[in-house]
């Protein structure tokens, strides 16, 4: 199996039709040992370690404020433990908590979203890089979103956060490169997740309308992207943003 003897980590995964989910059933497929976070949703990152389990790979899940530097690194000491060194990391965790316009988003509300969408990721990459640079292999994978690209209105720090994830990816790709380790942004528009389902079915049909196929991504198509990142198939692929927007950034009419 392609990612036997590995252990990777995942942000993000407790919700039951979520993207983190479906990208760390992807990498246990693969044959890696997978640990996954929750926080409000402790009970979806437990089902979903038991879920890995059944596929015969290892699997911790760890309670986890991404947001919280301290918390993080708790969070990896007890995953190195339970598993090992993490070679594969995904930052997926990920905030969307309010659509307003630039003069009703509070201080405290950006500082929140930028937190967890964007200091989380360098939170966790500062706690494995040592152990990536160490046995000179890693992969790094940063889920941002077509605000990131294209902006989006009342989304001013979610989309600032997914824009930083980008430049975050280019340089932990220039700074791995000697290290053997690769950095890759996952690009993703609209996916069949829980939130999505959550959103009245007139805007759903509005945005689908946009992409080229007229329909929303699978959390599976995010998944076995990703798992082809961690892979050595994609060993020469560094700093690049891998788009599974669906055609969102092309003129569609």
């Amino acid at each position: 199996m392609a990612l036997e003897g590995k252990t990777a980590f995942v942000s993000g995964a407790s919700r039951p039709l979520g993207n983190g989910k479906a990208i760390a059933l992807a990498l246990a497929r693969d044959g890696a040992d997978v640990a996954v976070t929750g926080f409000h949703h402790m009970e979806g990152a437990e089902s979903l370690a038991r879920e890995i389990e059944a596929l015969g790979r290892r699997s911790v899940a760890v309670k986890m404020d991404v947001s919280n530097y301290a918390d993080v690194r708790e969070g990896f000491t007890v995953v190195k433990e339970k598993l090992g060194p993490v070679s594969i990391l995904v930052n997926n965790a990920a905030l969307m908590g309010h659509n307003v316009p630039i003069y009703k988003t509070t201080v405290e509300e950006w500082d929140m979203e930028v937190k967890i969408c964007l200091n989380s990721a360098f939170y966790c990459i500062k706690e494995v890089w040592g152990d990536m640079c160490t046995n000179k292999w890693g992969r790094v994978m940063n889920i941002t979103s077509v605000a990131g690209v294209l902006g989006g209105a009342g989304q001013t720090s979610y989309g600032a956060a997914k824009a930083g994830l980008i430049g975050l990816t280019k340089s932990v790709a220039l700074e791995g490169a000697r290290f053997n380790i690769t950095a890759n942004a996952v690009l993703v528009g609209i996916a069949n997740t829980d939130a999505y389902i959550g959103l009245p079915e007139q805007v759903r049909q509005k945005v689908e309308r946009k992409t080229v196929f007229g329909r929303a991504a699978e959390p599976q198509d995010i998944g076995e992207a990703v798992a082809y990142l961690a892979s050595d198939k994609a060993e020469y692929m560094t700093g690049a943003i891998m788009n599974l927007l669906g055609g969102l950034d092309l003129f569609v009419f």
